[in-house]
């Protein structure tokens, strides 16, 4: 497999744009970018399997006059007028875990993986995902309190400090202003829980929501003195699952009430109102369900920005129920759709180049982003030859591993199937009417902010495929490889 080749020296910079990255945000839903120009040329970038080419650019293919297309060809046809969702980014989280093997690295490998995610030849990731005190990748569970302290006296992010926060502010700093950043609890401290414990669920205690929604203030405070800019928070990562790590149960009407009767309040008061709440963080299977309950008051909805999820619904029939985002997406078209987070279970190392682990990452992408999602975060950015640290033994896979015993970063497709999406598709663009005749290929489509076309089309089947790419009365006659994912960039 060919390596990413590594041309950036690190140059950490002061993250000052956060009031942009909020005008941004909040114009989301601004008019329409104008298409300039009919296309003339398609540049192709491709990943397939059973071959060396990664993210590789496999030429450029002209346009001609447009011809009828006929149901024997295959085809996708995209509308520019057509614009939809305006996009946020893609990304992944930097857990302790990730942090924790990251530091372990040699300096020349941890300067390949900052520049790998955040480098000007790497993928371009500009979104963030951390969690607030523990989760279950790391070496154990903390708090940042004593246990008892209801008055959060004790409140200190200083264990973040060694590994954590270094590694987030730089890269933060890579990112620059693009950057979007945001936190996500997996437990309360085991005092506020009614089953007191932060691991295997509970709920909690109704004398401590006022704490808890302080906690997060408190968090916000400790984080953006360090020079961490926080774009929001989501309530509760997977309210709905009792695991044997960090977890904390909420139904849909107690989720509500915490957000409209504290958190929302409590982080208004402290003067955190334009900073973004994030319901759900769970599956796709029940998330209709939260999204009517909190959306649908008014009270509760007008503190939350949107709606997160995951991708691991077990109880579906291997079915994900992309159409539950599109039903949310119609029914509460002010408020958005980000994937908070997803990766592949059940680490085993001799499947680091397992395809159909990346497949799943093109399949959810694609129609994560058909249904009206804006923006999209794997979990780990990077875990060890064992698919940890996790202190309850719950390895998974990562786009990049390193195996610390010779100092080497292993890339695996998943990680090129991402950089499909991340490397081209800007912040602030808007997503474009695209459709493909059949379904052998799945397509999303683009329009960066200077008018360019970024289209995605993935080949899930063993057959190499020809078909025709339509953009207003041109066209581009194509192939895509059998395995593979193409990235085209129109001009």
């Amino acid at each position: 497999m060919s390596r990413l080749a590594i041309l950036l020296t690190l140059s950490i910079v002061t993250v000052s744009c956060y009031n942009a990255q909020k005008k941004r945000d909040n114009n989301s839903l601004s008019s329409q970018i104008e298409y300039p120009e009919t296309p003339k040329l398609a540049v192709v970038y491709e990943t397939a399997s059973d071959t060396d080419m990664r993210l590789e650019k496999v030429g450029g293919f002209e346009f001609v006059e447009r011809t009828q297309a006929l149901e024997t060809e295959k085809s996708i046809f995209l509308n520019p007028n057509k614009q939809f969702q305006t996009f946020l980014g893609v990304g992944g989280a930097i857990t302790d875990a990730s942090a924790e093997v990251f530091a372990k690295l040699s300096p020349e490998k941890q300067q390949e993986l900052m520049d790998a995610y955040f480098g000007e030849e790497g993928i371009h990731y500009n979104i963030l995902r951390t969690s607030i005190h523990s989760a279950d990748f790391g070496t154990g569970s903390h708090t940042y309190i004593k246990e008892g302290d209801k008055e959060l006296k004790t409140f200190s992010v200083v264990k973040d400090k060694k590994y954590r926060i270094p590694m987030i502010k730089r890269a933060l700093g890579m990112i620059g202003e693009e950057a979007v950043f945001y936190a996500s609890p997996w437990s309360p401290p085991a005092f506020m829980k009614s089953n007191k414990n932060m691991l295997r669920g509970g709920k909690l205690l109704p004398e401590y929501y006022d704490t808890w929604a302080n906690y997060y203030v408190r968090f916000i405070d400790a984080y953006e003195a360090e020079g961490m800019p926080i774009w929001g928070v989501t309530i509760q990562n997977e309210p709905m699952a009792t695991q044997r790590w960090e977890s904390c149960i909420y139904t849909a009407e107690e989720e509500r009430d915490f957000l409209k009767n504290h958190l929302g309040p409590v982080m208004e008061k402290a003067g955190y109102g334009d900073k973004n709440i994030v319901v759900w963080d769970h599956n796709r299977d029940l998330i209709t369900n939260r999204a009517n309950t909190i959306f649908g008051d008014p009270e509760a909805a007008k503190y939350a920005w949107g709606i997160g999820f995951h991708w691991y619904e077990t109880w579906t029939g291997g079915d994900p129920k992309f159409d539950n985002l599109g039903l949310i997406n119609e029914a509460y078209p002010d408020k958005k759709l980000l994937f908070t987070e997803g990766c592949n279970e059940n680490f085993d190392s001799t499947k680091y180049q397992h395809w159909p682990n990346a497949e799943r990452y093109g399949r959810s992408m694609i129609n994560d982003f058909n249904n009206g999602t804006v923006g999209w975060t794997d979990w780990n950015i990077l875990l060890d030859q064992n698919g940890g640290p996790n202190h309850v033994e719950n390895f998974c896979f990562a786009p990049i591993h390193a195996d610390l015993r010779t100092d080497e970063l292993i890339y695996t497709p998943s990680y090129f199937y991402l950089g499909h999406f991340s490397k081209f598709i800007k912040p602030g663009a808007k997503r474009i009417s695209t459709s493909s005749s059949q379904s052998d290929l799945e397509s999303t489509s683009w329009m960066n902010p200077d008018g360019e076309i970024v289209t995605i089309v993935m080949n899930a089947t063993s057959n190499k495929q020809d078909y025709s790419l339509y953009i207003g009365e041109v066209e581009s006659k194509l192939k895509i490889n059998a395995r593979s994912i193409q990235t085209i960039v129109t001009r």
